[in-house]
């Protein structure tokens, strides 16, 4: 229970670090290169007191600090797609889209990890990547390969989680969020260097204008942080096949902020890839609950 508390907490405050993120690129101004350097700046400045405190001086030496710093820049990489995609797109969409994520990772896993997968989940792969083709159709009228954004962002998160699949426990959960929060930081820094060098719009380097975008991103990287640090917790708390269903109260928080925050509501035909895509993902969690290698 207390794994389940953990997860549907995270589950309800990560996409309000989107929803910052999104208000941040189209009320304040600020380019999205921008607010994802600082999501992984203000997530290290975040985690780093409470690893000092906790594992004192020695635990700025991980164990693996190339492999964790490589976990953060593939999830800063995969941030700054998404916060791309929020900026042009509705929160919803962009989350639905996302959520192709757990059947690319169950690809990534047959073909890189040698994990066997049955006909029956690839046929709901194929289904879910169905429905996720029915969201992004009229979103790519709309918003041309922006569209497309949220399937790199999760393709990159998918390499992320592989990445931790394989990593064992030589770290700390935390650790490991400090450290991903230090390559995160360092890459943003050097892709705003090379965009802004390119004439990017979107990679323009600016600092916060008022005291609520100073508010805003520091709650930013503090909610990325702590909301990431519960999720590995709930997942040490509880078994994975009773958390994974609960990811997708993501959609659900992300359509409700929508709608509060920028007025944004899925259509009807949006509403239906939503719910291919989750009975999809679902499919696949019971299945793999009944027979974990078909």
């Amino acid at each position: 229970m207390q794994g389940v508390l953990l997860l549907l907490t995270a589950m309800m405050i990560l996409p309000c670090m989107d929803a910052i993120a999104k208000y941040m690129a189209v009320e304040l101004g600020m380019s999205p290169a921008q607010v994802t350097f600082y999501r992984f700046f203000f997530q290290l400045v975040a985690t780093l007191p409470m690893l000092l405190r906790l594992g004192g001086p020695k635990a700025l030496v991980p164990q693996r600090p190339w492999y964790n710093m490589l976990r953060g820049v593939l999830l800063a990489a995969a941030s700054l797609f998404f916060f791309v995609s929020v900026k042009y797109m509705p929160l919803a969409d962009v989350f639905a889209i996302y959520f192709v994520e757990p059947f690319i990772l169950t690809c990534l896993s047959a073909l890189i990890l040698g994990e066997k997968v049955g006909w029956r989940r690839w046929t709901a792969i194929g289904i879910g990547f169905f429905g996720a083709m029915i969201v992004i159709q009229p979103s790519f009228q709309v918003f041309g390969l922006t569209a497309l954004m949220p399937v790199a962002c999760a393709f990159l998160f998918a390499c992320y989680l592989l990445m931790n699949r394989a990593s064992g426990a030589a770290d700390t959960p935390l650790a490991m969020q400090t450290f991903a929060g230090v390559g995160g930081t360092l890459f943003m820094a050097a892709t705003i260097a090379l965009g802004h060098g390119m004439g990017a719009a979107d990679f323009v380097p600016s600092l916060p204008q008022t005291p609520l975008g100073w508010g805003l991103v520091i709650a930013l990287g503090t909610i990325s942080g702590y909301g990431h640090l519960m999720v590995v917790k709930a997942f040490q708390a509880a078994p994975a096949s009773v958390l994974a269903p609960l990811h997708y109260f993501e959609i659900i928080a992300a359509t409700i902020l929508g709608y509060l925050v920028f007025g944004e509501f899925p259509t009807a035909s949006k509403w239906l890839g939503v719910a291919i895509i989750v009975g999809s993902g679902l499919f696949m969690i019971w299945r793999e609950r009944r027979q974990p290698v078909h």
